[in-house]
Parts: structure tokens; sequence; C-alpha cells
């Protein structure tokens, strides 16, 4: 095995604007059921957030998550939060307490373990706060960051938001990509 194969393989290819969303199918959730990408077919937009329990990045998102899911659930649009992180090098990634980190925070959209980081290698998410948005068809229209900070009171460009915005209207994205921040996702 070459270096360049073994970066690429620790390093995954990051989904583009335009390509479609790698399926993943059978991914355990916190409420014990197990979803996949077409468990959210009736859903007209799907917001795939690869997250985390220690980052404080994610911990600063918690209730600008919910409050997104709660602003634009009832117009078809879903959060799906995915843990790719491996538990054995952390132990606060696990299974358990996945479970009671939604619970305290309250989660009202799926939180999804991908035990084998095989979900956010297709995507190829870098962070622990990677987002991305597909369409009705299932093509990535925006990637990056939910917006440009972690403080609220900071926060100076609604990324995601926009995006939303630009796809419920029938528009174009403005700005369909941008770097997302956050603890890195480790590969292994």
């Amino acid at each position: 095995m070459t270096e360049l194969d073994l970066i690429s393989e620790v390093a995954p290819r990051v989904l583009q604007i335009g390509d479609r969303g790698p399926p993943f199918a059978g991914l355990l959730a916190v409420d014990g059921a197990r979803y996949g990408i077409s468990s959210f077919a009736d859903r007209r937009l799907l917001v795939v957030i690869f997250t985390s329990n220690r980052c404080p990045t994610v911990k600063a998102y918690e209730e600008r998550l919910r409050t997104l899911q709660e602003d634009y659930g009832p117009q078809g649009v879903q959060i799906v939060a995915i843990n790719s992180n491996d538990p054995h090098l952390y132990p606060e990634e696990s299974y358990e307490r996945m479970v009671e980190f939604a619970r305290e925070s309250s989660y009202n959209f799926p939180y999804l373990v991908d035990d084998r980081q095989r979900t956010a290698r297709a995507y190829g998410a870098t962070r622990t706060f990677h987002v991305f948005v597909l369409d009705e068809r299932r093509t990535l229209r925006y990637q990056g960051r939910f917006d440009d900070s972690r403080l609220p009171a900071r926060v100076t460009s609604d990324d995601l938001r926009n995006a939303l915005e630009d796809l419920l209207e029938g528009r174009a994205v403005r700005v369909p990509l941008t770097r997302p921040f956050g603890c890195s996702l480790d590969y292994v």
C-alpha cells in the first residue's frame, strides 16, 4: 500500500455539490429503532449532520439544532444527526452515552450511530459538526457549517438556514459550500 492509498483510506473524499447523497441503512438510533435514508423519503429536505457527544462545538449548538428542527420540520425538513466516532478511542462516544446525551440535550430528531464509520466515509465528513443538505432527489445542495460562530451572539451568517430557505423557495443555494468547523472526526 502506498502513502497515497493510506491517506485516501484515512481521509475520504468529501461529497461534492450535485453528487447524489450516499444511501445508508440500518443505523441504530438512540430511540432503539434502525434508520436509513429511505426512512425519510417523505421529507422534502434531509439535513445530515455528523456530530459527537464530547465535542464542545456540538454542545454549543444543542439549542440551535432543536430550534432548527422545530422551525423547519413543518416545512418538510428533517435533521438526522450521526455519530461516527469510535467509542474505543473515546468512551464518551458509546451508544449508551449517546442515549444519555440525546435525552439531556432534548433532541427532537433522530441521533444515529455509525459504528463502522461507513456513512461518514461515504459523505467525506471531516468534523463533528459537518452539515450536508440533500434535496428531494437526495442530491447534495449544501455542505459545510451550520453558521459562522459557536457563540450565538457572534453569528453573522446563518449558512444552513439560508440554504434551507433557498431550497424551500425553489432557488439555487446562494452559498452552497462553506468550511465546517468543530472537532476532527477521527477515522480508524
